[in-house]
């Protein structure tokens, strides 16, 4: 069994919606009370987030966005929105992506699932955007490589393509960014076409998916695709998105993944040490999108059991 850790705090409870908002506390309760009933609860390594200071914010962010945020309230854009405690809620879910990647570095845990709010693929280096205020994902790529990963391979499975993941690390070959998600769909980006830019081309890999995709195209994807693009990267960490939208019964969706289908996403993800001959190397997993409560809670469940090897 794999040394888990499971990073969490009740601070990310306190970014609060609006009635009838998708993105609400609830879904993090829905987590916690599936994981508690569930035997692997007391098999992790349960792990407070640490706040992210100002310098690692703004290792992804501008300095103008950064100030503006954290004395705004009220709708960003039609989707964001954003209360008094969303700003310090923000700090600690990426503060959570680069606790783990401490632990990792220190040995004391392989793995990591943060389960965080709000979350964060979506926003850019200069603006809130979809759900999500500050990249937590890109924060702990740019932590990753100032404690000595030199290389990372982004992974990111959520519904909704991760614009501001790939836009802030298009331009960077020591970064990979691979998604897949439906196409077209919210935000609009993430064609098969865009590859990166300048010295960080060939270093994006974006699977756009029709409406209606399910397990298949997924196995296709993690199985045949994912493995070869890791080998030939070789990264010294693996950060994920981790995104349950894509699940059947999400409202957001129109993806047709099984529970079945996202343990094998999973698998796909952490099959690298068997399929591309690379070292053992950590895996941290950040929570993104999943709307549908009880979807939501048996994903993050099944993954749990992937990451544990149990």
């Amino acid at each position: 069994m794999k040394k888990v850790g499971f990073v969490y705090d009740d601070i990310f409870l306190k970014h609060e919606m609006p009635p009838g908002h998708p993105e609400s506390p609830q879904r993090l309760i829905q987590i916690l009370e599936t994981l508690r009933a569930s035997e692997c609860w007391n098999q992790l390594i349960h792990i407070k987030p640490r706040r992210a200071g100002d310098e690692e914010i703004l290792s992804v962010h501008t300095r103008e966005y950064f100030d503006k945020i954290k004395t705004f309230t009220g709708f960003y854009d039609g989707d964001t929105y954003v209360s008094e405690h969303s700003f310090e809620a923000a700090l600690f879910a990426s503060g959570a992506v680069i606790e783990a990647i401490d632990w990792c570095k220190s040995n004391e845990i392989e793995r990591a699932f943060c389960a965080v709010r709000p979350p964060g693929h979506h926003a850019e280096a200069d603006s809130a955007m979809g759900f999500c205020i500050f990249n937590n994902i890109a924060v702990g790529a740019r932590y990753a490589q100032k404690v000595g990963y030199r290389k990372v391979f982004i992974i990111d499975f959520d519904v909704h393509h991760g614009n501001g993941t790939q836009h802030i690390f298009e331009e960077d070959e020591s970064v990979f960014y691979f998604s897949t998600h439906q196409y077209p769909h919210y935000p609009g980006t993430g064609g098969d076409s865009e590859r990166g830019r300048g010295k960080g081309e060939g270093y994006t890999y974006n699977i756009p998916m029709p409406y209606g995709t399910g397990d298949k195209d997924y196995f296709y994807a993690y199985r045949d695709i994912l493995p070869r693009l890791i080998k030939n990267f070789r990264p010294d960490i693996i950060l994920v998105s981790a995104g349950y939208d894509i699940h059947l019964n999400d409202p957001l969706s129109g993806f047709k993944v099984t529970n079945e289908g996202m343990r094998s996403i999973v698998r796909g993800i952490l099959l690298r040490s068997t399929t591309t001959y690379l070292p053992p190397m950590p895996y941290v997993f950040a929570l993104e999108g999943g709307y549908d409560l009880k979807a939501l809670g048996d994903s993050v469940l099944h993954t749990i059991r992937e990451l544990l090897e149990i």
